[in-house]
């Protein structure tokens, strides 16, 4: 179980690390002409919030269980990130963009969350 944990939260690190990264080193303009049309509906301070947030939640995925520094944090962020794609979803939804690859990644949190608690 502690395997699966640690490849579904490499995985979701990995995802929200680049997601996040993405979204903070580049403008709104530069996001919109890649495909991520829902910039147009929250300012770029609020985008680059929203990336933060994933890079913050990418690192606390993982550091709390590598440093063995309050394991719990792991799967807390596993939650947050959750909860944020399902903000993330509801905005699809609203705009009639398909909200699969956010359903997808809350789904993953979660579980990554449950075997987070269940590992210890």
């Amino acid at each position: 179980m502690t395997l699966v944990f640690w490849i579904l939260t490499a995985l979701l690190a990995v995802a929200f690390l680049g997601a996040g990264g993405m979204k903070l080193a580049q403008p709104s303009e530069a996001l919109k002409s890649r495909g991520m049309g829902w910039v147009d509906d929250f300012s770029d301070s609020s985008v680059k919030l929203i990336g933060a947030v994933e890079v913050i939640g990418a690192v606390g995925l993982v550091l709390p269980r590598l440093m063995d520094i309050a394991p719990v944090l792991s799967p807390v962020s596993a939650l947050c990130l959750a909860a944020m794609m399902v903000g993330a979803a509801v905005v699809h939804v609203r705009r009639k963009e398909p909200p699969t690859p956010a359903a997808v990644l809350a789904v993953l949190s979660v579980v990554t969350a449950v075997l987070g608690f269940a590992s210890g």
